[in-house]
């Protein structure tokens, strides 16, 4: 699960952060609103959280934008602005959910939970390569219908790789979709998660075959 938060208090976005990594969430957290619009347009996001009171605006101003532009990412809003009128504001703006600090943080991740399980096109699309199918939803990688256990990085470089099968995706496009902002990226760590992957794929006679490209990035494609 990719999140974005957006959240101007230091202290409160640390304790969110570390909370939804350890349980294996990548978030990239950002304190300006004009820095989550960029980002939610330019990255794919499991679900979005945000805060309403930043520096430059309310962060429900974000919603319709993001709507307009055809993006669907589930909005979760974390706020301190708990009135009858600003939660139904909220909704109404396009929220899918609205909690009013301060929260506990098992109740954020029930409701991340109930919005995860909600249909959605592509919370319920599930792309078939030969003997290998794909859930983008709950990001499972299926051979012949049995679940291949990997780690989360290799999952979301395979994620970033099938999105765009048979074109070269470059690699800061897979780095920024494995890594989240705040992580350091040693030059080789993702050619390594690459490997790892190539080697499980080819182990399990997937059908898919991973490329580098050199100078450029990297290319899955079924083996012809």
């Amino acid at each position: 699960m990719r999140i974005l938060l957006l959240e101007d208090e230091p202290e409160m976005a640390a304790a969110l952060s570390a909370a939804l990594q350890a349980r294996d969430a990548i978030v990239d957290h950002v304190s300006m609103l004009a820095d989550a619009e960029e980002a939610a347009i330019n990255l794919p996001y499991d679900v979005i959280l945000l805060d309403r009171q930043v520096p430059d605006g309310d962060g429900l101003s974000i919603i319709p934008k993001l709507r307009a532009a055809g993006i669907d990412t589930p909005v979760i809003v974390l706020t301190a602005r708990g009135d009858l009128g600003d939660r139904i504001g909220g909704l109404d703006t396009g929220a899918d959910d609205y909690i009013v600090k301060p929260f506990a943080i098992e109740e954020l991740l029930a409701r991340l939970r109930a919005i995860l399980r909600r249909p959605g096109e592509l919370r319920t699309e599930v792309v078939n390569f030969g003997r290998l199918s794909y859930d983008f939803g709950c990001h499972d990688i299926l051979i012949e219908g049995e679940r291949l256990e990997l780690p989360r990085r290799e999952v979301l470089v395979f994620e970033a790789l099938a999105r765009r099968l048979g074109r070269t995706v470059p690699r800061h496009a897979l780095e920024e979709a494995v890594y989240g902002f705040s992580e350091d990226i040693q030059s080789n760590t993702l050619d390594a998660h690459i490997s790892r992957l190539r080697r499980k794929l080819a182990l399990v006679e997937s059908g898919l075959e991973i490329h580098p490209v050199r100078g450029i990035g990297y290319l899955m494609r079924l083996k012809s």
